[in-house]
């Protein structure tokens, strides 16, 4: 018989070790990470790139109630993020800037998405969507993606006002799974973000002009049949650009292999 982990012995040890697991990151940032954390009320003068996300979008797995739940908790987290600062050589963390998310801080029962990749409501659900609009946004910067994860390999809703590739979001789970960039430029960037009456808003700004440029699409998308199984195949790149137009590098920097969890029906399926 396999010998438990700690933290698998009981709820209590869980508790301890997930506890234990967040004070010895903190540790680690306070000795060893430049984090972060100036604002500034005035945006620097240069705006590099902007993004809004559609905040309910009326899906049918979820409740109305819950849709609700997440925009409350965007509300709370938001402008924790705003009007930030990222200097040459810092590290900006979602986490350390948004902080846990609980019932006394203010935040609501929101879906969030399980280990197994199935949906569940916790609270503070709902925030991936604030972290996939920041992750978005510097994919068409010069900044550095240090940390990300993504949700399990699972396509869950059908593409209802999707204006960004499937499979370019995030998974963040408080202090466990963050989201970081890293400023190795010699130009300050600022996050700017707002919650609207329909959509979540990003900006980014920069104190210089950012000469390079930044697409990224998805390549050859399509749905295959695979062993009875559907999934959502498919490529996402990353194309930066020098000022002159010239293409400077080709990234590839997701590829998507997602078992479908909803009816196909209306879609033109490959069978493999």
């Amino acid at each position: 018989m396999t010998r438990k982990l700690f933290c698998e012995i009981s709820p209590l040890t869980y508790k301890i070790s997930y506890e234990a697991h967040i004070l010895k990151r903190k540790m680690a940032d306070s000795w060893k990470t430049n984090l972060a954390s100036k604002k500034s009320e005035d945006k620097l003068p240069y705006l590099v790139f902007s993004h809004q996300s559609l905040m309910r979008r009326g899906l049918r797995k979820v409740p109305v109630p819950v849709e609700e739940a997440k925009v409350a908790n965007l509300h709370i987290a938001v402008p924790k993020v705003d009007r930030i600062l990222i200097r040459p050589g810092e590290t900006f963390s979602f986490w350390n800037l948004v902080g846990r998310c609980t019932e006394k801080n203010g935040y609501q029962m929101g879906l969030m998405v399980a280990n197994d990749g199935q949906l569940k409501k916790g609270t503070g659900g709902g925030l991936c969507q604030f972290s996939n609009l920041i992750h978005w946004m510097v994919l068409h910067t010069s900044l550095d993606v240090v940390e990300k994860y993504h949700h399990e390999q699972i396509d869950m809703f059908p593409d209802s006002n999707r204006e960004v590739p499937f499979g370019s979001g995030t998974s963040i789970v408080y202090n466990y799974l963050d989201y970081r960039f890293k400023n190795n430029t010699t130009t300050t960037y600022q996050l700017v973000t707002y919650v609207g009456d329909t959509y979540l808003h990003g900006q980014i700004y920069a104190s210089e002009p950012q000469k390079d440029t930044y697409e990224v699409e998805n390549v050859g998308e399509r749905f295959i049949k695979e062993n009875g199984q559907i999934y959502r195949c498919g490529k996402i790149y990353q194309y930066h650009y020098d000022e002159n137009g010239d293409i400077v590098e080709e990234k590839l920097i997701k590829t998507n292999h997602a078992r479908v969890s909803y009816d196909t029906s209306n879609l033109e399926v490959i069978q493999k």
